[in-house]
């Protein structure tokens, strides 16, 4: 069985505080198995909503989290107070290839259509050996199943 030692991830997911409590609260225990395990956090937003209650969680324990943001977004994604390195750059391609530099592993929990961009892009680039780095799906509850696509057993 192969092992993988990484210091950095970069998860991505909703900018959104998602309905249901236990979707927060697997946000905020993601965070603190980052902050047990010495894991650095790359993330492409802001501070507020699932991303927000991660992020907050990883930099209370004072642990280094690097945010790297187009600056049209950061007027509606970072509060008044950023937290971290934030890094504003000036579109989505340069986030992608400045955040592909900052990680080893690449996990998406649930969000909606950004969100699934993300990660059908990183798992593109990997095809095209662009990188080979971990791609994960972290798909809480049967999110993806249940709100994002069409089953085929509903047909």
């Amino acid at each position: 069985m192969r092992t993988f030692k990484f210091k950095t991830i970069c998860v991505f997911c909703s900018s959104n505080l998602e309905k249901k409590k236990s979707y927060q609260d697997v946000a905020i225990d993601l965070g603190k198995e980052l902050v047990i395990k010495n894991i650095n956090l790359v993330y492409g937003g802001g501070n507020i909503g699932l991303i927000g209650l991660i992020s907050q969680t990883v930099f209370k324990a004072i642990r280094f989290l690097l945010s790297i943001i187009p600056k049209t977004l950061m007027d509606k994604e970072i509060t008044s107070v950023s937290i971290g390195e934030v890094k504003p750059i000036t579109d989505m391609h340069q986030r992608k290839a400045e955040i592909t530099s900052n990680y080893d592993v690449f996990i998406v929990m649930l969000g909606g259509y950004g969100t699934l961009k993300e990660l059908f892009e990183v798992i593109t680039w990997a095809q095209l050996d662009i990188h080979n780095k971990l791609v994960g799906l972290f798909d809480i509850y049967n999110y993806y199943n249940s709100h994002c696509f069409l089953s085929l057993t509903k047909l």
